[in-house]
Order: C-alpha cells, then sequence, then structure tokens
C-alpha cells in the first residue's frame, strides 16, 4: 500500500500562546534574551541553546549549519568550533555573521546579526578542558568540512588520539571559540492570521534603539 503523500503547503496552524508588546518588554536586548532563554530551558525544550550559524565567504555566498551556544553576556554570544572548518575559513574572509535561535514550542524566534570575533586562548582552553574526553579526542579525530573516503577514517584517526593522548587531550590549535557581538536583535512572537509581533533592537550608540517590524 503506497503512502499518502503529504500536502506540505497545507501544513499550517495558528500561533496563539503570547504577545510581544513594547510595554512589556526589557529596555536591554540581553535581558530580553536572558528571560525568554530561560522561559525556553524551563519548557524542557530539546537544546534551547541549539542555534542556526549563517556565514558568507568573500563573494557573498551563504551557508547555515546548527551549533551549540556556550555562553552569553553584554559582550557576545559564544560558540566552539574547528578554525579550519567551513564556517571557520567562511569567518575569517568575511566575519559578519547571523544566529537564529528557534523555539516553535513557544512560538518564538530570536534573531541576532553582528561582527564574529575568536575569544581568547584561555577561553578556548577552560571550555575544552570542560568536555568529555571523547569530544575532545574528536577535535583531533576530524577534519571538519573535508572530504574523507569512509567513516573508517574518523574511526581510525578516533584510535590514533586516544593511543596518543589517552584521557587527556590539549586542544588543538585549529580548534576554539568564537564570540558573535551582535548589534541587531529581532524578538519574534507568532500571532493569528500570520500578524506576527517582531521587536528589533538595533544598536545605536552606546544603547539601543527599538523598534517594530511588520510581519
Amino acid at each position: 500500500m503506497s503512502k499518502t503523500p503529504i500536502e506540505i503547503a497545507a501544513l499550517r496552524r495558528d500561533y496563539t500562546r503570547a504577545t510581544l508588546l513594547e510595554a512589556s518588554i526589557a529596555g536591554d536586548p540581553f535581558k530580553q534574551f536572558a528571560l525568554w532563554f530561560e522561559e525556553a530551558h524551563a519548557c524542557e525544550i530539546s537544546e534551547p541553546n541549539a542555534m542556526i550559524l549563517a556565514t558568507a565567504d568573500a563573494n557573498g555566498k551563504p551557508a547555515a549549519r546548527t551549533v551549540l551556544l556556550k555562553s552569553f553576556d553584554t559582550l557576545g554570544f559564544v560558540f566552539f568550533t574547528n578554525y579550519e572548518s567551513r564556517k571557520g575559513r567562511e569567518l575569517a574572509q568575511n566575519p559578519q555573521a547571523s544566529l537564529l535561535f528557534s523555539w516553535m514550542d513557544l512560538e518564538r524566534q530570536v534573531r541576532l546579526e553582528g561582527r564574529v570575533d575568536r575569544t581568547s586562548a584561555q577561553e578556548s582552553d577552560d571550555y575544552f578542558d570542560s568536555r568529555p574526553a571523547e569530544s575532545r579526542l574528536g577535535a583531533w579525530a576530524s577534519p571538519q568540512s573535508e572530504v574523507v573516503s569512509d567513516r573508517a577514517v574518523i574511526d581510525r584517526q578516533f584510535a590514533d588520539a586516544r593511543q596518543r593522548y589517552g584521557d587527556s587531550p590539549p586542544r588543538p590549535p585549529y580548534w576554539g571559540g568564537y564570540r558573535l557581538v551582535p548589534d541587531v536583535f529581532e524578538f519574534w512572537q507568532g500571532r493569528v492570521s500570520r500578524l506576527h509581533d517582531r521587536i528589533r533592537y538595533r544598536r545605536h550608540g552606546s544603547g539601543w534603539v527599538i523598534e517594530r517590524l511588520a510581519p
């Protein structure tokens, strides 16, 4: 028996959980993000720190992938990766990027734009040393984004890294952190009839301009 085709165009729902009004938001976007992040975590959303990182190379060709937020404060939003990966190469060519958090169980999204800088070596060391040994060995085993002939190559390099470093591998010189320093935040709250609430914080001097965007 053949399966009934999914009617993708008919997949829709109305968003009715909440509103986002200027009178109820924080004046500082970092505080507003912290509030929403805490609510996403409290709702036990799977990996609330998962975010889409969008980059572009020197010619403007875009790419996007999911990475994990590992910390944030008023200095920016931090994630870690292989500096020699595709995203690392693109950030070296064009250090502007966007992050997107999608918490659809709460009918919410947050989008950020800004400059991306490498974290300090000490920050990278501290986070790397906090990771499970297997994850640290994996950083040595994987030439991220490079073509490999098969899975056995990765498994063999992982075994080689374990034999070389045991359970105490140091941080590879090509692995570390990035910090996105936002100059734009957009908070999106789903509403009925696709008339969603969109509030943008735009950096202006030492403060922020708050604007409502049409849905």
